[in-house]
């Protein structure tokens, strides 16, 4: 059954108004089957249109005040806590996350949003007298002032979180906006957008621009007005990106192939129980996702073992389950690539633990042990529900085999010598590395982000907002 998801259809928002799309993206219910809603498809033309209302609209964003800002950021946030309910239930269906998963989505965005609230109040300017010799007498005062126009990209597997990351400095900063959301999730986003249509944001402050990446894409990412472009999702698509746009400002979180380093001296059981988690949830599909897990080999048998144990916990069920912990994979696409890495290991000698079948976009919890160095699931970003564990021999070798892949966007050590934890910690090439815990982002209260592959600059409610001005300094 397709259903209507906002009043507006899922229409794109340009200008502070609605308008129909000229074709339309259906979006597959992946927790019943079928088609759930039908959004509209934007053209070309209309994200030109968009650009350019962006460009119009800068002028109000950057007279606005800090207060101004404030009470468009409170209002958004409580929106999307009145239809945390609907939200929720969208989430589930367009993105196949469990609902407990779904209601601390919605719950994370609005809270990005009121965390964008204090940094909002915190985004001040300096005053500076003279301290050279010739300039006794000078004064100079230096003020931030929004970039102008900022395109947020988002991605599938955090529809909602992830946009509320981006939008909400972008917007606090006193920048226009273009919000392009994923094809295959932009449900959750129209709602959002239905939301800030109710705010008092300057016309064009926000437009929404739903539509295929290869129809819009290109017109966004290539534009000379926009000034700064955040993008969560894959490195070909970043990197893309990145060869489109013109001098602005990037702020991309890419792919991830987050390594697990499990000493000998570890709580195993603490430490089974986080890689197991932190390769599970959300069936993996997550850029800080445990993506391999390297084990001395005085203790990856015992390791294996636990890990099987905690996986117990975690099975396929229904969505509107509360008590489900997993769902399927976004796409079939998606489970046939987790299962052409599977079956490579398993070529290459791996030993299967439990799980390795698939069903449709569902793919089993799959434990995958003595993993060879050579198989491409330990270099390969592989964003499905696979504990793939691999021996090491100590420190320097553990460092070496999790350094070789070219993304770096996370990494966790378990040990309980403080001193390997911080050694290794520093070594590892990783935009943050967690001791013994699985990688998490968080709200963005901490920087995050990735080197080589997996992204340029870093993440995070203040630290975006840095991105997102300009310092002018003026001297008197």
């Amino acid at each position: 059954m397709t259903t209507a998801v906002t009043t507006h259809d899922g229409d794109p928002y340009i200008g502070g108004e609605w308008t129909g799309g000229e074709g339309t993206i259906d979006v597959t219910d992946l927790a019943d089957g079928g088609v759930f809603a039908r959004v509209s498809a934007a053209s070309a033309g209309q994200a030109e249109n968009a650009l350019d209302a962006a460009a119009g609209a800068q002028k109000d964003l950057r007279a606005s005040t800090i207060p101004e800002r404030v009470a468009w950021l409170e209002a958004i946030a409580a929106g999307l806590r009145e239809r945390k309910a609907e939200l929720a239930d969208v989430i589930v269906r367009e993105a196949g996350k469990p609902i407990s998963s779904a209601r601390s989505e919605v719950e994370s965005a609005a809270e990005r949003f009121e965390r964008a609230v204090e940094e909002a109040r915190g985004l001040t300017g300096e005053y500076r007298p003279g301290t050279t010799a010739g300039h006794e007498g000078w004064q100079s005062v230096t003020k931030p002032e929004p970039v102008g126009t900022v395109l947020c990209i988002t991605p599938y597997n955090y529809p909602l979180s992830t946009t509320a990351l981006q939008v909400a400095p972008a917007l606090a900063a006193g920048n226009a906006i273009v919000l392009k959301p994923a094809s295959k999730t932009p449900v959750s986003a129209a709602i959002l957008a239905d939301i800030v249509a109710d705010t008092d944001v300057p016309d064009g402050g926000f437009n929404f621009v739903p539509g295929r990446a290869s129809e819009v894409g290109d017109v966004l990412a290539g534009s000379d007005t926009i000034d700064a472009i955040a993008m969560t999702g894959s490195s070909s698509a970043g990197e893309h990106v990145a060869r489109e746009s013109g001098m602005v400002n990037l702020l991309l979180e890419l792919g991830g192939n987050a390594p697990a380093v499990v000493f000998a001296d570890a709580d195993l059981d603490a430490a089974a129980a986080a890689c197991t988690k932190g390769s599970l949830k959300y069936a993996g599909q997550r850029c800080s996702a445990v993506s391999r897990v390297l084990a001395h080999e005085g203790v990856h048998d015992e390791l294996v073992e636990r890990l099987d144990d905690a996986m117990d916990e975690w099975r396929v069920g229904d969505l509107f389950d509360p008590n489900t912990a997993l769902g399927p994979l976004i796409s079939e696409d998606q489970a046939e690539w987790v299962e052409e890495l599977v079956a490579d290991a398993l070529d290459r000698g791996a030993e299967l633990v439990r799980g390795g079948e698939r069903e449709g976009r569902v793919f089993e919890p799959t434990l995958l042990a003595n993993v060879p160095r050579d198989a491409r699931i330990v270099h390969e970003e592989q964003f499905g529900p696979v504990v793939a564990v691999t021996r090491v021999e100590n420190a320097d070798d553990a460092v070496s085999l999790a350094n070789e892949s070219d993304l770096a966007l996370d990494g966790c050590v378990f040990t309980a010598d403080h001193d390997r934890a911080m050694g290794v910690a520093e070594r590892l090439d990783a935009g943050a590395v967690r001791i013994n815990g699985a990688p998490s982002h968080g709200l963005g209260d901490v920087p995050f982000g990735g080197n080589g592959k997996s992204g340029i600059n870093r993440e995070g409610i203040g630290v975006s907002i840095e991105q997102f001005v300009r310092r002018k300094t003026i001297v008197l």
